[in-house]
């Protein structure tokens, strides 16, 4: 019935989307299979896409030719970049996003891509040969041949939903959930775990109140995602802000005791960073209201997300809570919030390239790997995807280094550390995050993309013209001075000391409170110059000359760190040899089996001298 395919792909989650995509675009024939093609890149939870560090991600996925930043500036119905306020490592890009419409832009991009079929079914089993993944076997009974598999089963994986004490399976409200996978690679030799994540209520937006409720607009001057010119939605809609209160919280205890969190019916470990209701006013008691954000799922629809309400209480707790927020007096409810608890395999488990250390050419990708958040998902759906397709022809591997991406941060830190609770990505997590700026993406990794043949000559053309114009007025600015006379207005204006002399622009520019806009301000010349480039060229400009010397120092440490980072470490390594290192060290060692000296030396557990050691051995 089915020919073979080069690369399956299972689960059309953001994950799934990315990776099937991927494989395709590189040249493989490709299988992506669906429990629903009804639910295609659903957006399970918030109808976003983006935010602190996820922004970057989008951008990155884009800049190396993947579609999650267009098809979420397609379906976007507000835009704002975060973080403004703070230093540019910080800005962070974020969409709220047509629910639906995002679903079908998916759908339709996938139905575009001529190297992609797509088949609804269940997935049962992983056909294994001689330690390689050969392809998969459905509930269908349908034997399916590939050369690689890559796994995004999302929450599906023996999904358990609870609401109140109420429970049952299902991988999302309304879907079933798969059983047998998780069995069948557990009698493979892995090790599964469990997780939980939730969503909160749904509620009819014609039944709020939102004359109560803070406006919240997106940005006037609006931003997106992707770095080609994709035709964004004309209008904008509103979100608003509310306030929980003790009236709230009060009613909200009366279900604490048929709460699956706190009777212990739920074992799974939940995002430490989006807690649910219930917990956040267990643990932060002190607090008399929390924020929740209100926003809409759509254009068209009338549907409300509650965000900040996340709960799996019983639904007529979550009713008469909802019903004391202020703007909430009348709500009703569409669909109550709930948790899930799904099956994930520590991504220990793991190579860097996200194929599994135990089974050949079989990958996993999203929530399957303990992460939470389409961003994270899509990330490594791209990479286990690329990586699929590079694996089956014997072609560079892509492993993208933590100085490069934040995508290189998130599976680095999986596959080296692990996780036991749902890893979310933070600028935080970044020890290079002012080098992995959401403004140059394209500049780190369209070249890379483009090496392995997944952006044309003329984006990258675009992104040379985007350095060299940005070079050009750099050195514009430490070649040309600007008059006192002229600068000092605007000086004394911005509260910055005035000048005695002419002085560069370069120099002036350094100041905080003097932005490149000024300098246009003061000299003719100069604005004439800025005319002649787009605002991507501009900003990229102004970020560098105001940050000239933090780039330098933070060169330096990452030229440190190469040294380690090149350093590689044969994947046979046999560390039992070393008695000198210690006996953790050479356990997880064993268990990691790091490609390099560098990751070596971020596994928990494994000291300074065990690296040492090493290093003397390699050496």
């Amino acid at each position: 019935m089915f020919k073979k395919y080069n690369v399956i792909v299972v689960g059309a989650g953001h994950a799934g989307c990315e990776a099937a995509a991927a494989a395709a675009n590189l040249g493989s024939s490709t299988l992506l299979i669906t429990m629903n093609m009804g639910v295609i890149a659903q957006m399970s939870c918030n109808p976003a896409v983006g935010g602190v560090a996820k922004g970057q991600i989008v951008r990155e996925i884009d800049a190396m030719g993947g579609y999650t930043g267009i098809i979420a500036d397609k379906s976007t119905i507000q835009f704002r970049m975060l973080n403004k306020s703070k230093g540019p490592a910080m800005w962070s890009p974020r969409t709220q996003n047509d629910r639906m419409r995002f679903a079908e832009e998916w759908r339709l991009q996938l139905e575009a891509l001529p190297n992609v079929d797509m088949w609804q079914d269940t997935v049962k089993e992983i056909i294994v040969e001689n330690g390689q993944a050969k392809g998969v076997i459905t509930s269908l009974g349908v034997r399916i041949e590939a050369d690689a598999v890559v796994l995004t089963n999302g929450t599906f994986l023996n999904g358990i939903i609870h609401i109140g004490e109420k429970k049952f399976g299902g991988g999302r409200t309304g879907e079933k959930s798969a059983t047998g996978l998780t069995e069948q690679l557990v009698s493979l030799g892995f090790e599964s775990g469990r997780m939980k994540t939730g969503t909160p209520p749904r509620i009819d937006g014609r039944s709020l109140n939102y004359a109560v409720m803070e406006e919240q607009w997106g940005d006037e001057k609006r931003g997106r995602f992707s770095y080609t010119p994709v035709e964004l939605p004309i209008e904008q809609r509103c979100c608003w802000i509310t306030y929980t209160n003790d009236k709230v919280h009060e009613v909200l205890k009366t279900g604490f005791e048929k709460s699956p969190m706190f009777t212990g019916r739920i074992k799974g470990l939940g995002p430490r960073y989006c807690p649910s209701i219930e917990d956040k006013i267990n643990r932060f008691a002190e607090r008399d209201r929390h924020q929740i954000f209100v926003e809409p799922e759509g254009f068209k629809t009338v549907e409300i997300y509650v965000n900040g309400f996340s709960t799996s209480l019983p639904e007529d707790v979550q009713q008469k809570a909802l019903r004391l927020i202020p703007g909430f007096e009348n709500a009703k409810m569409y669909r109550p919030g709930y948790a899930i608890e799904y099956d994930y395999f520590p991504p220990m488990q793991l190579d860097l390239t996200l194929e599994t250390l135990r089974i050949k050419h079989l990958f996993f990708a999203g929530q399957i790997n303990g992460t939470t958040g389409y961003e994270e998902a899509a990330a490594q759906g791209f990479v286990a995807g690329v990586n699929a397709h590079q694996c089956i022809n014997d072609q560079h591997e892509l492993i993208l280094k933590r100085s490069e991406s934040y995508i290189g941060v998130l599976i680095d830190d999986l596959v080296t550390k692990g996780t036991e609770e749902p890893y979310r990505m933070f600028t935080s997590r970044a020890e290079h995050r002012l080098l992995l700026r959401q403004d140059n993406a394209d500049i780190r990794l369209t070249p890379i993309a483009h090496k392995l043949g997944l952006v044309s000559d003329e984006r990258l053309q675009i992104v040379e013209e985007k350095i060299k114009n940005s070079d050009y007025l750099i050195h514009y600015m430490k070649e040309n001075s600007v008059d006192k006379e002229n600068m000092n207005s605007i000086l004394e204006r911005e509260d910055s000391s005035l000048l005695t002399q002419k002085v560069k622009l370069f120099n002036i520019l350094s100041r905080p409170q003097v932005n490149i806009q000024h300098l246009a301000e003061a000299d003719e010349r100069f604005a004439q110059e800025l005319r002649k480039f787009d605002e991507e060229t501009i900003e990229q400009a102004e970020i560098k000359v105001k940050y000239d010397s933090y780039f330098e120092k933070e060169m330096e440490i990452v030229n440190k760190m190469k040294k380690m980072e090149d350093k590689e470490i044969n994947p046979n390594f046999d560390y039992s040899s070393l008695t000198s290192l210690s006996i953790e060290a050479r356990e997880k060692l064993l268990k990691v089996k790091p490609r390099t000296l560098g990751q070596a030396s971020r596994i928990s557990g494994v000291s300074p001298s065990d690296i040492s050691v090493l290093l003397v051995h390699l050496s």
